[in-house]
Formats: structure tokens, C-alpha cells, sequence
């Protein structure tokens, strides 16, 4: 994962040094892990992105599709995709808007709750998105950097932080 620009040092450690010197050591782990995951977000996000952009796509039009292709029927209720993707409405409107104006997906009414609209692929949403994951499998999933026995640890390790802060109910 390179950067186009990289620093000759790391500033969260130096940071970090910063902390402890300020007084703060035992909150020093603390700010650099969360300055790291929102740096390395940054990071990925850009990798994606530079991917995605020859597909007319961003990483959230991305779910969106990806979504409604792991789907039964290659649809599902605007709402459900919001709450699946843990958005919000009017985010999941921009999106189904701009994959509606590529032709990727079209909103159809719902069968039996005439309240309610469906956001179906297209043909050509489920080949966009077909050479979409295609690339971001090979170019940036398979590429991130680390070992599997890492990418475990820190999912492992992101998936508790994650449920600690409420994020999903743990059965």
C-alpha cells in the first residue's frame, strides 16, 4: 500500500511522544489507535476510490450494488438498504439517485406495501459491479499489506471495538 507522498517519519508516533510528554501516557495508546485506524481509513478509502473511478462508482454506490447483487431477487426496500449499510436515508436516496441516472439500478414499487419502493439492479449493475469487485479484489482486498494471520488480529481486534461501542448486538 503506498503512499504517493510519504513522510521521513511517522507523525502518530511522534504524536504519541507528544502526548506522554504533555502528561497524557495513559491515554497516549489510546489517541494514536484512534488516530491510526482514522489515518489508515483515509488511506484505503483513497485506494478504493482510485479503483472504483473508472466505473462511475464510490465505494458507497459500491455497497449499494453490492448489496442488491447478494440479494434474492436483486432487490430490496430503500430502507433495508440503509439500515444494512448503517446510513442514513438520505444518503441511501443520493446514492440509488446516481445509480439510478447510470442505468446500474431503477426503483420499481413494491409488490404489496404500496408505502414502499424497491431499488432493483439492472443487467448492467450486475456487470459493473461484477468487474467492480473484480478489481477491488485483485488491486486493493488482496493487496492491503498484511499477512492473514495480521488481517485476522486486527478484524478480530476492530470487530471488539466495534461491539463495545454498541455497534451490533453480540448474541
Amino acid at each position: 500500500m503506498a503512499v504517493r507522498s510519504s513522510l521521513p517519519f511517522d507523525p502518530i508516533a511522534e504524536a504519541t511522544k507528544n502526548w506522554d510528554g504533555a502528561g497524557w501516557s495513559e491515554f497516549s495508546a489510546g489517541m494514536a489507535l484512534v488516530t491510526s485506524i482514522m489515518r489508515a481509513q483515509q488511506l484505503l478509502l483513497a485506494r478504493v476510490d482510485e479503483v472504483l473511478a473508472p466505473f462511475g462508482l464510490t465505494f458507497a454506490r459500491f455497497e449499494v450494488l453490492m448489496l442488491l447483487t447478494f440479494s434474492r431477487r436483486g432487490e430490496l426496500p430503500l430502507g433495508k438498504i440503509g439500515q444494512r449499510l448503517q446510513v442514513h436515508p438520505a444518503s441511501v436516496t443520493n446514492a440509488i439517485d446516481r445509480l439510478e441516472s447510470g442505468g446500474l439500478v431503477t426503483r420499481v414499487p413494491h409488490p404489496h406495501d404500496g408505502r414502499t419502493t424497491l431499488a432493483a439492479i439492472t443487467p448492467e449493475g450486475l456487470t459493473v459491479s461484477a468487474a467492480a469487485v473484480e478489481r477491488l479484489n485483485n488491486d486493493v482486498f488482496g493487496e492491503i499489506g498484511l499477512s492473514l494471520t495480521e488481517l485476522r488480529s486486527v478484524i478480530q481486534a476492530v470487530t471488539k471495538l466495534r461491539a463495545a461501542a454498541g455497534d451490533f448486538s453480540v448474541d
